[in-house]
């Protein structure tokens, strides 16, 4: 029987190129091991409502009725599967063969079923290039664009935190490999390329706030200083910021009207 991997993978297809993206990560998945040896049940959490029902080939596609938010939409793939192992992704990946298997053999390797584990992106992990072995650490080595976990892990930590509706997710969840004592690797012989921001350059300017900027004043005052009233004077200012930005694009679509 091969061993099942559930793996999520977060969507936006806004346009075909951006759409061409997710078909590329999933197509490359596919290739990247035996199916006898591997199988991967695939779930895409897609953002664009305007191509429902649209279902990418080979996986569940899934339409959330809400604005997107990171952490909640991975969440609601972690809790459409029910898989040991599972693999939580970006949509702007190239899966290289053998990718999962090095994985599993690292799972083996430690004879751990608490831990994640992440593959080497040549572009984010130049520096460990030369190493062959798995090598233990959380800042720098961690990829919050696709990791490997057990199940076990993900209920022992919770639901991940909705309130990080994109950026600093990857670093709330290293705070939590932390905080619970769990172990993260990095491993070099499981080579995942990860294409780098190619959906973030679409935001407009409020999304790039929303997405951007609450993150880091919530990351703040939940990790670092814990101070109330500093979390409530940067929300304010954000907020002045938000509706000036809404204010500004209200007035743009009037005037090209």
């Amino acid at each position: 029987m091969p061993v099942k991997i559930d793996v999520i993978i977060l969507s936006f297809a806004k346009d075909e190129q951006l759409k061409g993206l997710t078909i590329q990560t999933v197509d490359t998945l596919l290739q990247s091991e035996d199916p006898g040896e591997i199988e991967f049940n695939i779930i895409v959490i897609e953002s664009n409502q305007a191509i429902k029902p649209y279902q990418f080939e080979n996986t569940k596609t899934i339409f959330p009725n809400r604005t997107f938010g990171f952490n909640e939409f991975l969440n609601i793939g972690i809790n459409a599967t029910n898989n040991k192992y599972l693999c939580l992704c970006n949509n702007d990946l190239i899966f290289h063969q053998g990718w999962a298997s090095a994985l599993l053999d690292c799972v083996k390797q430690l004879n751990s079923n608490e831990v994640v584990l992440s593959p080497f992106c040549e572009r984010s992990h130049q520096s460990f290039a030369h190493i062959s072995e798995p090598v233990e650490g959380y800042f720098g080595y961690f990829a919050g664009y696709c990791f490997f976990t057990t199940r076990e892990v993900l209920e022992f930590i919770g639901p991940l935190d909705q309130k990080i509706s994109f950026w600093y997710a990857d670093m709330d969840f290293i705070k939590l490999l932390e905080k619970y004592n769990i172990k993260h690797y990095l491993v070099p012989r499981s080579k995942v390329t990860h294409l780098v921001s190619r959906v973030t350059g679409t935001f407009t300017r409020i999304q790039h706030l929303r997405y951007t900027n609450y993150p880091r004043i919530y990351y703040r005052y939940k990790w670092d200083d814990k101070n109330l009233l500093l979390y409530a004077i940067r929300l304010i200012v954000y907020l002045m910021k938000y509706i000036f930005y809404s204010i500004q694009e209200i007035f743009s679509k009037i005037w090209l009207a």
